[in-house]
């Protein structure tokens, strides 16, 4: 399901908003779905990415869906500013300069595959999300990534790493899963 460009441009807004009340607040702000179109309120999966110059500055999102789109994206928008643990929490002067993109998430399915090189030639650059799963393991690369990692061995070897795996670790347990996303901003 793609989004208009209104409705895209509202979620954009909405995700700054939160972010601006948490400034104020020190809590995401409130909304009411009555003030948003359906489209808004179904359930949906979100990332809420922010950078400045470029530069990771946090990212937070949910892979299942578990509230209405509006609300999980001022919920994520909030929680990337301010607690993300990688990142010290957003100050003021830092709004100006922040890019804002969104990905709203297709459900996740799983992927069969024989072998990791079967696995491999089965991605898709560019469109594929993952979620890798190890035991009590677990990692995911937005579509996005593949613009810093655009080989298919690369994004995998990376996404072992992140999930706290060795790069060259193999096991016939590992299960993949593969989601998209509509990226906004």
């Amino acid at each position: 399901m793609s989004l208009n460009k209104e409705n895209r441009q509202r979620l954009l807004e909405l995700a700054k908003r939160s972010i601006q009340h948490g400034l104020q607040t020190s809590r995401p702000i409130k909304i009411d779905l009555a003030d948003y179109p359906a489209e808004l309120s179904e359930r949906r999966a979100t990332f809420v990415t922010l950078e400045i110059n470029h530069q990771l500055r946090g990212c937070i999102g949910m892979l299942e869906a578990a509230r209405p789109l509006a609300e999980d994206i001022a919920e994520n928008a909030y929680s990337a500013a301010f607690k993300d643990p990688r990142f010290p929490p957003l100050e003021a002067h830092e709004l100006d300069k922040l890019d804002i993109h969104l990905s709203i998430l297709t459900p996740a399915e799983p992927v069969a595959f024989s072998s990791e090189q079967d696995l491999l030639t089965q991605l898709q650059p560019g469109t594929d999300g993952l979620i890798l799963e190890e035991g009590h393991r677990r990692g995911t690369f937005l579509p996005s990534v593949w613009e810093s990692l655009p080989e298919p061995e690369q994004f995998l070897r990376h996404l072992k790493q992140k999930a706290g795996l060795a790069p060259d670790y193999w096991s016939k347990t590992i299960r993949i899963y593969r989601y998209r996303a509509e990226i906004i901003g």
